[in-house]
């Protein structure tokens, strides 16, 4: 049942993603797509919080902290991109992010041309 809730959400997700490329296109900064999105998700009744702090622990210390781009209903991590072609680290970055929050599934979106593409990483 969970998982069909993952889906659901992936799927709202991906049509938010594509709403703003296609409302704004390619070419800005990630700083403007995040807040873009970050309307959009907003706009359409999804819970979503941005920046959110992420500490790393290792075996009981913590040794760093991340901040997610967006974390939708406590359930999925939004990584953002705006690229030409995504860096090679991305989805290590994505996965790192799923591990050190004890979540399943993310989406790594990137704002680039000819559309956006999202892949939806799951731990």
């Amino acid at each position: 049942m969970k998982m069909l809730r993952e889906e659901e959400l992936t799927y709202r997700i991906r049509g938010c993603v594509f709403e703003v490329y296609r409302q704004l296109g390619y070419g800005f900064l990630e700083s403007v797509y995040h807040k873009a999105l970050l309307h959009e998700l907003s706009s359409r009744g999804l819970g979503v919080q941005s920046e959110v702090p992420v500490q790393v622990d290792y075996k009981g210390v913590i040794v760093g902290e991340h901040r997610l781009d967006l974390l939708v209903e406590d359930q999925i991590i939004v990584e953002l991109k705006a690229q030409q072609k995504l860096p090679l680290g991305a989805k290590a970055q994505l996965l790192n992010y799923l591990k050190a929050t004890n979540l399943n599934v993310g989406l790594l979106v990137n704002f680039t041309y000819p559309k956006a593409s999202v892949e939806r990483i799951v731990l």
